[in-house]
């Protein structure tokens, strides 16, 4: 017959801290109202105010019921972070994992909605994908609308025009990108023909 177990033997389950502190919280805040009661108790029944340190040990049952409070809550996962998403992105995407890649963009687009990075990040990895230049050049034209002072966003968006043979959309966006003082590369080498 095996030996009885004493509590001390048996590890408590992962959840025992926060439940073992709600139960703390609620005796600690009863004992609170117990103790703020006591002088208006001793006024009805027995015709004086007694217990004169009643509310002081009230207020340090208090603050232990909101201690125990704050700490015996649930823990949540923490709200993911946009960039730690978009480096997340970037690096499966340098692996080759160009799906799953998208996949974590669209996510982040799901959760932040106007992050224009995440656009450009994503039409950049479509670009590597066979038949994908009208889907990158919807998300650079999102990413454009969302960030109209970005200059390479035109600069991809020329790229993706110049591959789909939509040459004068192209040539409009190297030019938006070099009055907003990005490097076109191309209007440089242009501007220092001229006289």
């Amino acid at each position: 017959m095996p030996a009885p177990q004493h509590d001390e033997d048996v590890p408590p389950p992962e959840d025992a801290w926060p439940s073992r502190a709600r139960q703390w919280c609620r005796a600690a805040l009863a004992l609170a109202i117990l103790f703020a009661s006591l002088p208006l108790a001793s006024k009805l029944f027995v015709g004086s105010w007694g217990f004169d340190d009643a509310t002081a040990i009230a207020c340090l049952f208090l603050a232990a019921a909101a201690y125990l409070y704050f700490a015996g809550r649930e823990s949540r996962p923490p709200i993911p972070d946009s960039a730690s998403i978009l480096d997340e992105a970037i690096r499966l995407a340098a692996s080759g994992e160009i799906d799953r890649g998208i996949a974590l963009l669209d996510e982040a687009l799901r959760l932040s909605p106007h992050l224009w990075q995440a656009r450009e990040y994503r039409g950049q990895m479509h670009l590597g994908e066979a038949n994908a230049a009208e889907s990158a050049l919807q998300d650079f034209t999102e990413a454009i609308r969302l960030a109209p002072d970005e200059p390479h966003l035109y600069i991809l968006r020329s790229h993706v025009l110049t591959l789909l043979g939509r040459e004068s959309s192209a040539r409009a966006d190297l030019d938006t990108a070099a009055r907003l003082g990005g490097d076109t590369g191309a209007t440089a080498g242009e501007s220092s023909a001229a006289p």
